[in-house]
């Protein structure tokens, strides 16, 4: 019996790789095979990249997939999963795409599968556009835990914009199955925690970035809040700011680039905490989009967020190509999203 062949518009809303990447955990995740077509349509540089190819790639090496249409610039792509195989893999991206950003593609099967995993991928760990690494390790692999499986990260080597050479390590103990997850209550605030990261650049970037925060946010910073990592490939800079509660953590990044001031980068970061705290609710923006397709495996889950932006109701429409689910979504200042049974 063939497995129908799942049909999807990869310029549909936002348009972007978060299509690709969720289309790529849910195939192996569940079996069934899909095409994307117009990938990355409305992009400057449509098409699958470098980043893109490496998502792909290791979504094929953990399910030994059929695959065509993998190469760069190609707009179409049709990939038919086999079984997921669990094991020790290393991916290496070999620009500074976010290292983050490929597990997304093979995370969420990797849970459930019938052995231990040992993912390893080299590329960039805090970049534009993704989530650092304290975002995966503080942030959503506790979420995760919470949900059956046991995971831990590891960062090896910082890897900053342009010059990437970064290498984080994910451990993996799966769980029979994935336990639903309701997430609606932030609780008190625990601690807040603060680090600027700097490499090969001078320190007054540093200091200038303190000061916009002790400015924004009122929270007690000083060079104890600046690491200088090494070993790492290049120059960078990078803000991560992290708020624990009882009930989650949540952290927040922003990131230094070639004319872009220091001023301009604590800003983005503050803003970012203070948009957070002021709409109590307890799961971010950006932790919103990584939880859906998990939850979604599940069979059940719900949070409560700041108002869905267009990527994660995006992301909302792929879930549904896949499986058999009701989504809604409740409220306007802040969003409930839920699955029913």
């Amino acid at each position: 019996m063939t497995t129908k062949l799942i049909q999807i518009d990869g310029s549909q809303g936002e348009g972007g790789g978060q299509i690709l990447r969720s289309s790529l955990a849910l195939s192996v995740a569940t079996g069934q095979p899909f095409k994307l077509t117009a990938i990355r349509a409305g992009r400057a540089k449509p098409g699958l990249m470098r980043q893109h190819l490496t998502c792909v790639a290791a979504a094929q090496a953990i399910s030994a997939a059929e695959v065509s249409g993998a190469s760069a610039g190609s707009q179409e792509l049709e990939f038919r999963p086999g079984k997921v195989k669990p094991g020790e893999y290393t991916f290496s991206i070999g620009t500074a795409g976010a290292t983050a950003l490929v597990l997304q593609a093979i995370l969420p099967p990797l849970l459930t599968a019938s052995g231990p995993s040992r993912l390893t991928v080299e590329g960039g760990t805090h970049a534009k556009g993704a989530p650092s690494f304290e975002f995966l390790e503080r942030s959503l692999i506790p979420v995760l835990n919470r949900m059956g499986p046991k995971l831990s990260a590891r960062l090896e080597t910082h890897g900053f914009y342009p010059a990437g050479g970064g290498r984080i390590t994910v451990e993996i103990a799966p769980a029979a199955r994935l336990n639903p997850l309701d997430l609606h209550e932030r609780g008190q605030i625990i601690s807040r925690r603060t680090i600027v990261l700097l490499s090969q650049l001078g320190f007054n970037i540093a200091d200038r970035e303190l000061g916009v925060l002790r400015a924004k946010l009122g929270w007690d910073l000083g060079t104890q809040n600046v690491v200088q990592p090494k070993p790492s490939f290049g120059p960078g800079n990078a803000i991560v700011l992290e708020v624990e509660s009882v009930g989650i953590t949540d952290v927040f990044s922003a990131f230094g680039e070639v004319g872009r001031n220091a001023e301009s980068v604590a800003e983005d970061a503050a803003e970012q905490v203070r948009d957070y705290l002021a709409s109590d609710a307890p799961v971010g923006p950006h932790l919103a989009d990584q939880l859906m397709v998990p939850l979604a495996l599940a069979g059940g889950g719900s949070f409560t967020t700041s108002k869905l932006s267009l990527h994660s109701s995006t992301n909302t429409q792929i879930v549904r190509e896949f499986l058999p689910l009701r989504i809604r979504t409740e409220g306007s200042r802040v969003t409930r999203w839920l699955i029913d049974s």
